[in-house]
């Protein structure tokens, strides 16, 4: 069932807020109805009310994302099964009026749309979507971007499962800061040496125990 596209609607919301900055795009209902895009028709009748909504579904998502990119693998799949159980959805077959060569439609599966609100619509896509791509690919392609400050999460399509950036550009500065790192510390001045071991004896002892008898010989003599 090809359905894992609808996946990108969870990374939309979820990267709709950048919490280690404190940026927050999410505070209209002219930035609910942006994040629909292309999907869906319950875009228009979005409220006030979405906007805190999407919010707390957001927070939720993120944790999918985390406790996947932390390899807690029954984590993610429990927190993604609860939102999918709060946001059912109903996957139907349909064409658009999409036509092939031969005119005939381009049947494919689509999630028919019939919650409340639209906070219901976007979840239970996003959610359904999150969920197949996950059971296609795996749970270790969900990921949160790894350069700082950046905790974007991102959709691992990669041959090898070896992305760890959410865009070309974060994996970029994250490089460029490694090799910084790495330069300072080649061209940090390096540690004095130790002064040359005496064998744990202190090198004045001999010395002034000779001089301390010499002394002592010499006040006796004295005495005498």
């Amino acid at each position: 069932m090809e359905l894992n596209y609808y996946s990108d609607l969870a990374v939309r919301l979820v990267n709709s807020e950048q919490p280690e900055r404190g940026d927050d795009t999410l505070t209209s209902v002219e930035a609910v109805r942006e994040l629909f895009g292309t999907h869906g028709t319950m875009a228009r009748r979005a409220t006030e009310a979405d906007v805190n909504r999407l919010r707390a579904v957001r927070t939720r998502l993120r944790a999918v994302f985390t406790a996947a990119s932390e390899g807690d693998e029954v984590r993610a799949v429990d927190l993604l099964n609860a939102l999918l159980m709060e946001f059912p959805t109903s996957p139907q077959i349909s064409g658009h009026g999409d036509l092939d060569d031969d005119g005939r439609p381009r049947w494919h599966m689509h999630l028919a749309e019939q919650p409340a609100n639209a906070t219901a619509a976007y979840a239970a896509t996003a959610c359904m979507g999150l969920a197949f791509h996950l059971t296609d690919l795996g749970v270790d392609r969900l990921g949160i971007c790894q350069a700082t400050p950046c905790r974007n999460a991102y959709l691992d399509t990669s041959t090898n499962r070896s992305r760890r950036y959410c865009s070309d550009r974060c994996a970029t500065r994250a490089n460029v800061a490694a090799y910084r790192a790495r330069k300072r510390l080649e061209s940090s001045p390096a540690a004095p040496e130790d002064a040359p071991s005496t064998g744990g004896r202190d090198r004045s002892g001999p010395t002034s125990g000779r001089t301390a008898e010499a002394d002592q010989r010499a006040t006796e003599r004295g005495e005498r």
